[in-house]
């Protein structure tokens, strides 16, 4: 098939443009791509971050056309119409925000008047974490142009379908990134090159705003060293005021036992912070999937995760990881312990080869050409 992807990539950062460039990876194996691309992603006052720019020396690329100007109204019907004269037999969208749903409403519907292509939304989130009801209705508009939605957790096809009760739905988790592992990379030497020493190191990895739960996760560390020695390396760009998070570090004197890595970290850099770490957390209070958990697959990484939206489909219970209540810092400091004095480490290593069949790449593929298919028989 000819296949147009529409959503970020290189040189725009992050999960949404990391998943575009693997998924055109993969399809391109068996299918003819284009990768349609962001010319403007967000304007500069919009952003929350430093930049939006991947600065990688290690960068994941795809060829792409730079076209659509989320605030220019002009490029996204010059958009449609490139669309239109490429013929493609299917139009894969990236969806997660409803701040793009009127460039992406023009586009699909200008799509639909003059090419049969079928129009396939990929969902990492239906409605945001940080939801209004504007935001319901601008994902209404947008959906109104698809013929198929592509779901990532049980909570997001039944968000889905409260919008859209007769969706044409497929369901399938986020897949690992796994283009971060360059080879094998030896626990103690990772610690060496980010600045830890050796002893039980906890990770939370990615950028930080409330929905993220870490003040949880913070809390919990208190109880944590009372009973082992450990430290939580916190590593990721706050997009919101990072001093709350500070003063708590203080109050609780936890000033020795966490550490902050305020910045994006660059692609290269990711191989180091997963190898040094012995657990990931997610201690999020709200989620419909997350692409750091399928890092951590990729790492071989026993997880906490808490118990919101598609999180507990990811974990294996006590074989890749552990489910627990959200915003329970009792209950994060348990399994943590638990974790390290029980050496559920050596435990758990040999379950993670056959959970990564089940992220793969491929067959999240295979579950869209199924999807594809279903789709132009009930399409309308």
């Amino acid at each position: 098939m000819r296949i147009t992807l529409v959503g970020p990539a290189w040189p725009y950062r992050g999960g949404i443009s990391h998943y575009n460039t693997c998924l055109a990876e993969q399809l391109c194996e068996t299918h003819e791509i284009e990768v349609v691309n962001y010319s403007r992603l967000y304007p500069g006052f919009l952003f929350p971050g430093k930049t939006q720019y991947d600065e990688s020396k290690d960068a994941h690329r795809v060829d792409s056309v730079r076209m659509i100007d989320s605030i220019n109204p002009f490029t996204w019907v010059r958009t449609g119409f490139h669309l239109v004269r490429s013929r493609p037999d299917v139009v894969l969208v990236q969806w997660w925000h409803p701040y793009f749903a009127p460039a992406i409403f023009k586009i699909c519907s200008i799509v639909r008047v003059f090419t049969k292509a079928r129009i396939i939304f990929i969902c990492h989130n239906v409605v945001p974490h940080e939801k209004s009801m504007v935001d319901r209705l601008l994902a209404r508009l947008a959906f109104s142009t698809a013929h198929g939605f592509m779901v990532q957790s049980e909570e997001d096809r039944k968000n889905l379908f409260a919008m859209k009760k007769k969706a044409v739905a497929g369901i399938h988790p986020h897949p690992i990134y796994d283009f971060f592992k360059k080879g094998d990379t030896d626990r103690d030497e990772a610690k060496e090159t980010i600045g830890e020493g050796a002893g039980n190191l906890v990770l939370f990895f990615g950028y930080i705003r409330a929905y993220k739960g870490l003040e949880f996760l913070i809390r919990s560390m208190s109880e944590v060293i009372s009973s082992i020695p450990a430290r939580l390396l916190v590593v990721g760009e706050f997009y919101e005021d990072r001093e709350p998070y500070d003063r708590l570090v203080r109050e609780l004197g936890l000033e020795d036992s966490v550490r902050f890595v305020d910045r994006y970290v660059e692609n290269e850099e990711v191989q180091q912070y997963f190898s040094a770490c012995d657990l990931v957390v997610l201690p999020y209070i709200s989620a419909t999937q997350s692409g750091i958990a399928q890092i951590a697959v990729a790492f071989d990484r026993p997880m906490v995760v808490t118990r919101v939206g598609g999180l507990p489909e990811v974990v294996a219970e006590g074989r890749t990881g552990f489910v627990v209540d959200a915003g329970d810092p009792s209950a994060l400091a348990d399994r943590i312990i638990g974790f390290f004095t029980e050496g559920m480490a050596e435990k758990m290593a040999p379950f993670f080869e056959e959970e990564k069949k089940r992220f793969s790449w491929e067959s999240m593929v295979r579950a869209l050409e199924g999807l594809i298919v279903r789709a132009g028989e009930g399409r309308g």
